[in-house]
This record gives C-alpha cells, sequence and structure tokens, in this order.
C-alpha cells in the first residue's frame, strides 16, 4: 500500500506528445496527465467505437491540443511532432486486437511496426524530447504456455500477426535505441527510450469489440447470455491504472535519471490476478445488478495463448512500482463506472475520482 510516487509537480507544464489519445487506455492516461498540469497533445485516429471513453469523459476539453491523424502518415506526424516540442513522448497507438490482425495481417504490421518506427523518427528529429515509452503489450514474447512469468529479456515471438507485429515493435526500439540513442552517447542526443509491457488492461469506459469486459456489458445490457471463446485461458488482468502509473513512473525515471532506466518494462498485476475467462466473468456476475449468465462458444476458434503472465519483478526492485487494486477490486471500479456512466453522471469527474482514488491507495 502507501501513495503513489507519481509526482504531479513532476508533470506540471511538461510538454507531452501522446499518440492514441483516443483510445482506452490513452483517453484514461491524456487525463491523468491533464489532470497533472501537464500539456498534452495527442495524436490518434478518431475513437473507433461509439460511445468512446474519450467522449464519455470529454477527454479532448482538458488538452492542449488533439490531431485526428494517422501514424503511418510520417510526414504529418513528423510535422505535429515539430509543432508540439514535447519533452516526452508516450507512444500508444496501435492495431490491439489478436482476431482482427488474423483479418487484417497487412494493417496491423503497418501500424504497429511502421508506426513505431515513425514515432521515433519523429523523436529523432528533434532536439526537446528528453523521454521516450513505447507501448507495446505482454503478448510480444515467444509464448511456451508456461505457468512462469516473462522476463524483459526474453525472446520476443508471436504466433498470431498481432502478437507478432507488437514483437517487432520492440526490436525496432531496441534497434533504434542501440544506433541512434545509445547511452554511451547520452550526452551528445539526451534521449532516454524505454519499451513498456503491460498484461490484459480492464476498465470503465471500454467498448472495444472482442474484448472480453466490453462484450459481457454488451450482453448483459442487452439482456443476452454471454458467449465466450476459452473460459479456462489464463491471462494477466489488471485495472487500466496499473500499467498507466507504470508508465507515468517509467516516463518520469527517464526525464531525470536518463539512459539507467532505458530498455523493456513489465508492468503486470500480482501473480494471484493472472486468472481464468471464467474466473473474471463469474467476478462480474456477482456484481452485476440483474441476473445474467455466460456461455461456451463451441465453433472453432483461432489460435490464442493459453496462458500468459508477466514477472514485473525489475520494475518493483527498480522504479518500486507495484500493483494496488485486486482483480475484485478493479471490477468494483468497473462496476462502478458503468453504473454512473448508465445514470448519466459527469464521466469527466468520475473518471478523476477514480484516479485520485487509485494515487491514493
Amino acid at each position: 500500500m502507501g501513495s503513489s510516487s507519481i509526482a504531479p509537480s513532476f508533470w506540471n507544464g511538461k510538454r507531452v506528445f501522446l499518440t492514441g489519445h483516443t483510445g482506452f487506455k490513452g483517453g484514461w492516461l491524456s487525463l491523468w496527465l491533464s489532470s497533472m498540469g501537464a500539456k498534452v497533445t495527442g495524436y490518434a485516429l478518431a475513437p473507433n467505437t461509439s460511445p468512446s471513453f474519450f467522449d464519455a469523459a470529454q477527454v479532448e476539453g482538458d488538452l492542449e491540443n488533439s490531431i485526428i491523424g494517422d501514424i503511418r502518415d510520417l510526414g504529418r506526424l513528423k510535422e505535429a511532432m515539430a509543432d508540439a516540442k514535447p519533452e516526452i513522448v508516450f507512444h500508444m497507438a496501435a492495431q490491439p486486437l489478436v482476431r482482427f490482425s488474423y483479418a487484417n495481417p497487412v494493417e496491423t504490421y503497418a501500424t504497429n511496426v511502421m508506426g513505431t518506427v515513425n514515432v521515433i523518427e519523429g523523436i529523432r528529429a528533434l532536439t526537446c524530447v528528453r523521454a521516450a515509452v513505447i507501448v507495446t503489450t505482454d503478448k510480444c514474447y515467444e509464448n511456451q504456455e508456461r505457468a512462469a512469468g516473462y522476463r524483459e529479456d526474453e525472446p520476443m515471438g508471436g504466433y498470431d500477426p498481432y502478437s507478432s507485429s507488437k514483437g517487432c515493435a520492440e526490436l525496432v526500439t531496441s534497434a533504434y535505441r542501440q544506433s541512434y540513442f545509445s547511452p554511451q552517447k547520452f550526452d551528445q542526443h539526451r534521449v532516454a527510450i524505454a519499451s513498456a509491457r503491460a498484461g490484459n488492461v480492464i476498465g470503465g469506459g471500454d467498448w472495444s469489440e472482442d474484448r472480453l469486459i466490453p462484450d459481457a456489458i454488451r450482453a448483459f445490457e442487452a439482456g443476452q447470455a454471454l458467449i465466450i471463446r476459452n473460459p479456462l485461458a489464463i491471462r494477466p488482468w489488471q485495472h487500466v491504472l496499473e500499467p498507466l502509473s507504470g508508465y507515468l513512473e517509467l516516463a518520469q525515471a527517464l526525464y531525470q535519471k536518463g539512459a539507467t532506466f532505458n530498455g523493456a518494462w513489465n508492468f503486470g498485476p500480482r501473480d494471484s490476478d493472472a486468472r481464468s475467462v471464467k474466473e473474471v466473468i463469474n467476478l462480474l456476475i456477482d456484481r452485476w445488478v440483474s441476473a445474467v449468465s455466460w456461455q461456451q462458444n463451441q465453433s472453432e476458434q483461432p489460435h490464442e495463448a493459453h496462458s500468459l503472465k508477466l514477472d514485473c519483478s525489475k520494475a518493483q526492485e527498480k522504479l518500486h512500482w507495484i500493483p494496488k487494486w485486486s482483480l475484485e477490486q478493479a471490477i468494483d471500479k468497473i462496476t462502478q463506472w458503468h453504473g454512473a456512466y448508465t445514470q448519466k453522471k459527469n464521466m469527466r469527474d468520475f473518471s478523476l475520482q477514480q484516479i485520485a482514488s487509485y494515487q491514493n491507495t
């Protein structure tokens, strides 16, 4: 327990460039940064769901600038970054879905690999950037279907186009860091660059297709049974504010302490919160206001990893970052958020209250 080591005073007035600000994770991070006084320029495609967290929480109103643009457009992206003059860059824009990647592999690689190349090219063209956090995923590892968590120095892999594209994004980040931002020449370039890998992120305001909690909420609100593909699949579930707190602490450390914090970082949940899909849904059902149920989809499904865990001891030892909310607490926060949304409460204020509650835990 204990309060967060994120320092609002550090972020106050910092110029931040954030790709993917219209997405679920990006929207929460935008709100958090703005609430601490950061001057945030967001660059992303328009929200891909309606409703979206970005619209529900009125994220745009708190931003210095919100640019609807594609990270695959190198010229436009570099221009936007040059205009923003950022000190800190968070790269979160991505094609984030495994099943979508099977149907759209070219778009997935173009966004996740070349999009990452373009963002780092944008950083390379500037002299103002001091810290960059490139966000990938826990699925970037070569999955051995083992019980133990994956450590940052283990091989990249990826069975499906999505997981593979994120492994590629990690390799791109590493190659650029060694070629252009090496620790040995830090005094010349002054850029500290890291990648961050999170678990299965859940939270209020996620309306994405093909994600467990949003699918469940849609089904329950429509009075239908939720159809589950892999009820026994084990994933590292975590509330969205958990990895975001890690990204913020990492960016702060990169900015203040330089290249010693370069490299890859895992921000996953406690081992006890790596649980089956079935357990997560039953927790949600227990908290739902009306009687709801689920059943298994019996048709053949594309391959997805059965078991996946992250070893986060590096972040715990070097950044003193630890997860705060249990899976049960995360599910509580989600049901409270959606309850407030249904009651037409001010979701910007409600989301900021959840951020404050997290920071004070």
